[in-house]
């Protein structure tokens, strides 16, 4: 199961306390105590890992080590140890207690979300003319605490969109060998599943139905996943009891969820033609035409379309290489 949408809490280390120390020699007795070393770090970094989020199902607190106690002879106590928050590459960092959102969008990525706190003043800084025996020395600060929450949404070149099992997750595996779950049943994909197309990531969203911008069937959960697809390949079920009214369904889902999902180019996938006659389909193509005139008939048990849809995808392909070479 994906997990992408989870809320933890983050405890950056607490700096090291300042020491109390003196020389041990006749010729010198003054402070040589060193300050407190800084508590570590709470660093959230990216990496090209789907399922990176999946402890947090369980792993509700990250910690960084404190800081190490200031030593004699004026040395520094060690710094703290950074504690890691490993997320996939496409995560919104949302720190709750501090109101701010992060985008990790590269794998390798870091972000500091918690400081650790500064380590304490050891005696040796306390010294002056008037106290050359200062027995003073500062605690550590304490590291900051932050609650955040960790939402994933998928990058992919094509989001596979419409209605429960109108073929998406076949087309993928078809593509991929992506292992996508197939049935004859509605909401056979529960969560998102992503292949690749030579250069291209196909992301098979699962199903949305009418509702779905006001959470209905999960709509949210999958709805904010197309955000961050470049295209959309929304499929239309040939044997639809009203294949146009599905399409403007669908649309304004994605309209009422974001509008600027409705500005992301579009492909019309008319599926499962073979359940209809060549004159149906036909008609169904020039119907959807109108609405948007990039339309691909598609029936996975005719290999000719399936190569049609290949062309569009090889189209794409060779645009994103010509952009990525510029």
């Amino acid at each position: 199961m994906l997990i992408d949408d989870v809320t933890i809490k983050v405890k950056a280390g607490k700096g090291g306390d300042g020491m109390v120390a003196f020389a041990k020699t006749l010729m010198n007795q003054g402070p040589t105590g060193g300050d407190g070393g800084r508590g570590g770090n709470i660093i959230v970094r990216g990496v090209n890992d789907l399922g990176a989020l999946r402890p947090f199902k369980t792993k509700k607190l990250v910690t960084a080590k404190d800081g190490g106690q200031g030593e004699q002879n004026m040395r520094t106590g060690a710094n703290g140890e950074d504690g890691i928050v490993i997320v996939p590459v496409g995560t919104v960092v949302h720190d709750l207690t501090n109101k701010k959102d992060y985008e990790v969008n590269k794998i390798g990525q870091e972000i500091v979300i918690a400081k650790g706190g500064n380590g304490g003043f050891g005696n040796f800084y306390f010294r002056s003319s008037t106290n050359t025996t200062p027995e003073q020395a500062n605690p550590g600060q304490m590291g900051e605490t932050v609650e955040l929450r960790l939402e994933l949404k998928l990058i992919a070149d094509i989001g596979f969109v419409g209605y429960p099992n109108v073929g998406k997750s076949s087309l993928l595996n078809e593509l991929t060998n992506a292992s996508s779950k197939v049935a004859n049943y509605k909401f056979t994909t529960l969560e998102p599943h992503l292949g690749v197309y030579y250069e291209l990531i196909l992301a098979d969203i699962p199903g949305i139905i009418e509702g779905a911008s006001e959470g209905k069937g999960l709509g949210h959960k999958f709805l904010r996943h197309i955000e961050r697809t470049k295209i959309l390949f929304h499929f239309i079920a040939a044997d639809s009891e009203d294949p146009i009214q599905d399409y403007e369904i669908i649309r304004g889902e994605l309209g009422k969820f974001n509008p600027e999902l409705l500005k992301k180019d579009e492909w019309i996938i008319v599926s499962k033609t073979d359940e209809k006659s060549p004159e149906e389909v036909s008609e169904i193509v020039k119907k959807l035409k109108k609405k948007n005139p990039r339309v691909v008939s598609l029936s996975l048990l005719d290999d000719e379309s399936v190569e049609e849809l290949k062309k569009v995808l090889n189209e794409i392909k060779k645009t994103k290489s010509s952009a990525i070479s510029h």
